[in-house]
């Protein structure tokens, strides 16, 4: 399988809108990208959107790309809190 050098590939984390009336999208791979949607697939595609911006500029600057964090993973955690 032939793997395409101008594709990468970056976990996209979802939080509800406060007011539950979107979502919004933040890429922990690439600091500051952060979009919202109307609905999940709306933040998908702005964040997809964001992602290809952000690289765009890092290559212009002659910044390095980040590789793909295909091995990201998402944990919880839980902590106590004085009461």
């Amino acid at each position: 399988m032939k793997v395409d050098q101008n594709s990468r590939s970056y976990a996209v984390v979802l939080e509800p809108d406060l007011e539950g009336v979107g979502f919004t999208a933040i890429v922990p791979a690439l600091p500051g990208v952060v979009t919202e949607g109307d609905s999940i697939e709306d933040a998908m595609e702005n964040a997809a959107d964001a992602i290809r911006l952000c690289l765009e500029d890092l290559r212009e600057c002659g910044q390095p790309i980040p590789s793909s964090d295909i091995g990201a993973r998402l944990e919880r955690i839980e902590v106590q809190i004085a009461s």
